[in-house]
């Protein structure tokens, strides 16, 4: 079989993206693109990629290419995603899908009048330890799913302080959209994907405003977020994020949910990005833990996924219209901060 050709835009996040891709035997990174000069030379001289280009639209008018990985900063993943599906490729793209729910929504028309596929990197859930969790919340052992709560908290860890990243014209917010989109999509993940009814949020910026001041920079998105999500059938789910937050921990990442028969927790370890996890269930009246381990076929990346999916003809997961629901959950946190009310999901 003629392997899958695939072209990645952006360079930061997507050097990891194209390690994914190459891993698989029916997928070759045939094209590269990114406005650093330097980038190009890097990346593209430690892959062996010849073909590189400054544009992402340039690469997409230029190569034949059956997938495009989008990994760029937020405002630029619509209009590429877009440009891809339209010149007939399938796009994996970084998360968030979208600055906000009305550009996701475009990108799900595009893939659809394109009959193409629309992939969410939501790389949270492809790890052996959540995909363990994921069978056993689908098995009903923690029956039905009525609670979560999910975080991440950074004591101090602002990404690119006064870049874009701190603009919301082009990020789209700040840790909600940044890291808690990613603590999220897993807890939806592993509920279930309930359908949201309304959400309750604030957003705070209190230590970010100070040093973005003492500074001179722009800065203008929230540094902490919390919100609360009442889905369609009762359950509930706590959210917070934050890049700075007067906490112990210098990173802190918890995703916890409670059901009818038992409960789970994932959580990261010493302040780093090693996750245990575990449940809690109660058998013929005694109450155990379950501690999960690791087991011998590792979880390969979403970029790998993607491409077994399309080659087997079978569907993938961490679909377009999963980020969607995802965008519509974080732009009715934003509008409900803003306006302090419950907003209804759509409303925003």
């Amino acid at each position: 079989m003629q392997k899958l050709r695939v072209g990645v835009i952006g360079l930061g996040m997507g050097r990891h993206h194209i390690k994914s891709y190459q891993a698989h035997p029916c997928a070759e990174v045939v094209a590269i693109a990114d406005v650093s000069e330097a980038r190009l030379k890097e990346i593209g001289d430690q892959f062996g990629i010849a073909r590189r280009y400054q544009s992402g639209e340039e690469m997409i008018r230029e190569e034949k290419l059956d997938i495009v990985g989008v990994a760029t900063p937020n405002y630029l993943h619509a209009p590429l995603t877009i440009a891809a599906l339209e010149a007939g490729c399938h796009v994996l793209c970084e998360k968030p899908m979208a600055l906000n729910a009305r550009e996701a929504r475009e990108m799900l028309d595009a893939a659809k009048r394109a009959g193409r596929r629309l992939g969410i990197n939501f790389s949270y859930r492809f790890s052996e330890q959540s995909m363990a969790l994921k069978r056993e919340v689908d098995a009903g052992t923690l029956g039905d799913i009525y609670f979560a709560r999910t975080i991440w908290h950074r004591r101090r860890g602002f990404p690119g302080f006064g870049s874009w990243f701190s603009q919301k014209a082009l990020s789209g917010g700040g840790p909600l959209i940044d890291l808690g989109v990613h603590r999220l999509d897993l807890a939806l993940w592993l509920m279930g994907y309930p359908r949201p009814v309304w959400v309750m949020g604030a957003t705070y910026s209190p230590i970010a405003s100070a040093l973005a001041a003492e500074r001179g920079l722009q800065y203008d998105v929230e540094d902490l977020a919390v919100a609360l999500v009442r889905f369609e059938n009762g359950a509930t789910l706590e959210l917070e994020a934050s890049w700075g937050a007067n906490i112990q921990e210098r990173e802190l990442m918890e995703t916890r949910l409670l059901g009818t028969r038992g409960g789970l927790v994932q959580r990261n370890l010493e302040e780093t990005y090693k996750f245990e996890a575990e449940m809690y269930i109660e058998r013929d009246g005694t109450q155990l833990d379950i501690k999960v381990h690791p087991g011998h076929q590792p979880v390969q990346a979403a970029m790998y996924h993607f491409v077994d999916a399309i080659v087997r003809g079978v569907p993938h997961i961490a679909t377009g219209e999963e980020g969607l629901l995802v965008m519509e959950i974080l732009d009715a946190v934003y509008k409900s901060a803003e306006e302090g009310r419950p907003v209804r999901i759509g409303e925003a």
